[in-house]
C-alpha cells in the first residue's frame, strides 16, 4: 500500500478592477513593460502558494494495482558519451607544405635486411621418449614412455621400464643376479560431466636368496645343491572415476590386483574407494568410504608342512570438516573401521583420531602445524616383497593397527628461495611388521632353497617410534637445486629385543644442476645409520639367537648428461662412488662401484 498526498487548498479570490483603454500599437518599449508586469504577477503567485504549503492537509490513496515497469521507462545510455570538459585540448587543424629542393646525388643504395629481434628457439614438446642405458655388472636399463591423444577427449599412456643386473658378486657363493620389468597401460576419458579412466599393469621380477650366514659354515656340496632363485608375478587391472560437477558422490577408485611367485604362493587384492561430499552451512564435510580386502596362501609354513592361509577384510568410513580462515586451516575427522579376519572368524571395530591443522604465522616464512591421525593398514604378500625382495615365501599376514601419529612442526622459507621444515612425531602401532632373518633350518631345507638362513620372516610386534626430522631445500636461479633432510628414529618394543632392521638415524643430500644450454648433472648421498638383527641356528628344539649389528653406510652417486639437440641426449651415471661394500640387509653385501652410460631419445609416435 503506497500513501500520497495532494494538495486541497482552495486558490484564493480577489477583485480586480478591470480598466480598459484604448489599444495601442505593440513596440519594442511596450514588449518590455509587458514582460516585466508578467514576471512581477508570477512572482507574485509563487510566493502566496508557498505560504498556503504550511497549512495543507493529507489524504491516504490505496493503488489497487501494482506498478509494472515497462521498457519505455527505462533510458539507454549512449555508448560515446559527449565531453564537456574545459581540461580536454581542443583538436587544431594542422596544416603542412613540402618544400622540395632537388638534389644531384650517385648513392645507389645496396640491398639490406630487415633487422628483428632474436627469439629464444621454443622447445617442442614430444609424446614419447625412449631411454637405455649399459653399464658394468651386465646391468641393462630401459625407460619407455609414450601419450597418445586419440581425440579431443580420449588419450591413452604406455610405459615400460626394465632394470637388470646380469654380473656375480666375489663376495657371494651363489648367483646375485636381478631382473625386473614392468609394463603399465592407462586410457583416459574427459566427459561433459565426469572423467574416468581405465589401467591395469604386469610385472615380472627374479631375485636369489644369496645371502648365506658365514657363521653356519656349510661345505660346497651343501651350496651346490641350493637352488636360490625366486620369481615373483604381477597382474594388476583398476579404473577410477571423477564428478565435474558433484553434489554428492565425488568419484572414487576400484583396483584389482593377482600376485604370485614360483614357489606357488598367491594372493588376491580388491581396493573399492568412493567418496562423496555433503555441504554444512559455508562448510563442507568430506567422507572417503573404503573397502580393502586381501587374501592368500602359501604352500607351507617355514619348519612344517601346514599350509598357510590368511583373509582378511577391512571396512571403513572417514569423515572429515574442512575449517579454512585467512590464516589457518582445520580439518577435523575420524576413521572408522570393522576389520574382519575371515580365515580365523575374528571381527572387531576401531575408531581412530584424524585431526590435523596449520596456522601461518609470518606469510610465507614461518607455519605451525600438527595433527594427531590414526588407520588400520592393510599388510600383503606383495607389499613385504616390494620393501624386501629376500623374504620367505612362508610369512604371516595381518593387519597393523596404527593407534595413533600424532605430530608438530614448522615449515617455511628462510629466504625466498630457501625453504625448510622442522617435524617432531610419535607413533603407537601394534601389530607393526619387522623384518627379521630366519633361523637355519638343515633338518627340514627339502626343497626349500630359503631355509638355510639366507631369507627374511615378518615378526609382529607392538612398537612406539618418536623420531625428530630436518630438511631444507634450495632453489637457485632455476637452474640449481640443492636439499638436504636427516631423521633421527628412537624404538620401544613390547615383546621383541630389538626393533629388527629399523635405523637409528638416516640422512640424504641431492642436487641438480643445468649448466647452460646442453650439460646438466646432478648428485645425491644417502646415509643410514646401524641396525640391529638375529643369527640363529636351528639345532635344538629351543635355537638360541645371537644378535648382530649392521653397520652403518653411505652411498654417493651422480650422473653427468648433455643435449644433443631437442631430442638426442646422451648421459652417464655412477653409483656407490666410494666402493662401500656394506649390506642392506644382513649378508646381503651390494653391488660395488658402478657405472652405466646411455642415450635418451624424444619423438612424436603415431604422427
Amino acid at each position: 500500500m503506497f500513501s500520497i498526498y495532494r494538495n486541497t487548498g482552495k486558490p484564493g479570490h480577489s477583485t480586480t478592477k478591470v480598466v480598459k483603454h484604448k489599444a495601442r500599437r505593440l513596440t519594442p518599449r511596450n514588449c518590455s513593460y509587458f514582460l516585466l508586469l508578467l514576471f512581477t504577477l508570477l512572482s507574485a503567485v509563487t510566493v502566496v502558494a508557498q505560504e498556503e504549503e504550511e497549512n495543507i492537509g493529507t489524504e491516504t490513496v490505496e493503488v489497487i494495482k501494482p506498478y509494472k515497469a515497462s521498457v519505455s521507462d527505462a533510458f539507454k545510455i549512449k555508448e560515446v558519451p559527449v565531453l564537456n570538459d574545459s581540461v580536454l585540448p581542443e583538436k587544431k587543424t594542422i596544416e603542412y607544405s613540402i618544400f622540395s629542393v632537388p638534389v644531384a646525388s650517385t648513392f645507389v643504395p645496396a640491398k639490406g635486411k630487415v633487422a628483428g629481434v632474436e627469439k629464444k628457439k621454443r622447445e617442442q614438446l614430444y609424446n614419447s621418449y625412449l631411454s637405455l642405458g649399459l653399464g658394468n655388472y651386465s646391468t641393462a636399463k630401459l625407460d619407455f614412455y609414450t601419450s597418445q591423444e586419440l581425440s579431443r577427449e580420449e588419450s591413452l599412456d604406455i610405459g615400460l621400464n626394465h632394470h637388470s643386473a646380469q654380473g656375480d658378486l666375489d663376495e657371494t657363493e651363489l648367483d646375485t643376479k636381478f631382473f625386473d620389468t614392468q609394463l603399465e597401460a592407462a586410457y583416459m576419458n574427459e566427459g561433459r560431466y565426469y572423467r574416468w579412466g581405465i589401467n591395469g599393469g604386469l610385472q615380472h621380477q627374479i631375485y636369489n636368496w644369496y645371502g648365506l650366514p658365514l657363521q653356519a659354515g656349510f661345505d660346497e656340496a651343501l651350496i651346490n645343491s641350493i637352488d636360490e632363485r625366486q620369481t615373483y608375478y604381477t597382474a594388476s587391472l583398476g579404473g577410477n572415476l571423477e564428478s565435474v560437477d558433484a553434489a554428492v558422490f565425488t568419484g572414487g577408485e576400484l583396483s584389482l590386483k593377482r600376485f604370485w611367485d614360483a614357489h606357488d604362493s598367491g594372493e588376491n587384492r580388491a581396493v573399492l574407494n568412493p567418496s562423496f561430499q555433503f555441504p554444512v552451512g559455508e562448510e563442507l564435510i568430506t567422507a572417503n568410504v573404503f573397502a580393502d580386502y586381501v587374501g592368500g596362501e602359501f604352500e607351507h609354513d617355514y619348519f612344517t608342512d601346514e599350509k598357510l592361509k590368511y583373509s582378511s577384510l577391512l571396512l571403513g568410513v572417514n569423515p572429515n570438516l574442512l575449517i579454512r580462515g585467512e590464516d589457518y586451516t582445520i580439518n577435523v575427522g575420524a576413521s572408522v573401521y570393522y576389520g574382519m579376519d575371515i580365515e580365523n572368524d575374528d571381527n572387531d571395530f576401531y575408531i581412530y583420531p584424524r585431526v590435523n591443522a596449520s596456522y601461518r604465522l609470518v606469510d610465507e616464512y614461518v607455519t605451525v602445524y600438527g595433527g594427531v591421525e590414526g588407520s588400520l593398514d592393510q599388510n600383503s604378500y606383495y607389499d613385504f616383497v616390494q620393501e624386501n625382495v629376500f623374504v620367505s615365501p612362508t610369512l604371516g599376514i595381518t593387519p597393523t593397527d596404527r593407534q595413533y601419529d600424532a605430530y608438530v612442526g614448522m615449515k617455511g622459507k628462510l629466504d625466498t628461495n630457501i625453504g625448510y621444515n622442522l617435524k617432531g612425531s610419535y607413533r603407537a602401532e601394534n601389530n607393526k611388521p619387522l623384518y627379521r632373518a630366519n633361523p637355519v633350518n638343515i633338518n627340514g631345507s627339502e626343497n626349500r632353497d630359503y631355509a638355510y638362513g639366507n631369507s627374511f620372516g615378518v615378526i609382529y610386534d607392538d612398537v612406539t617410534t618418536f623420531s625428530a626430522f630436518g630438511e631444507i631445500h634450495a632453489d637457485i636461479d632455476g637452474n640449481l637445486t640443492l636439499g638436504v633432510n636427516a631423521e633421527v628414529f628412537g624404538y620401544d618394543t613390547d615383546n621383541e629385543a630389538e626393533a629388527w632392521n629399523l635405523p637409528i638415524v638416516k640422512g640424504s643430500f641431492f642436487g641438480d644442476y643445468q649448466i647452460g644450454e646442453h650439460w646438466f648433472a646432478g648428485a645425491n648421498i644417502f646415509y643410514v645409520g646401524k641396525r640391529k638383527d638375529l643369527f640363529t641356528m636351528d639345532i635344538t628344539s629351543e635355537p638360541q639367537g645371537e644378535i648382530v649389528e649392521l653397520d652403518s653406510y653411505f652411498d654417493a652417486n651422480a650422473h653427468l648428461g648433455y643435449h644433443i639437440d631437442q631430442q638426442w641426449s646422451v648421459f652417464v651415471k655412477v653409483n656407490n662412488i666410494a666402493n662401500n661394500q656394506y649390506a642392506r640387509w644382513m649378508n646381503y653385501p651390494v653391488q660395488g662401484f658402478q657405472i652405466l652410460g646411455g642415450v635418451t631419445y624424444k619423438f612424436d609416435l603415431g604422427e
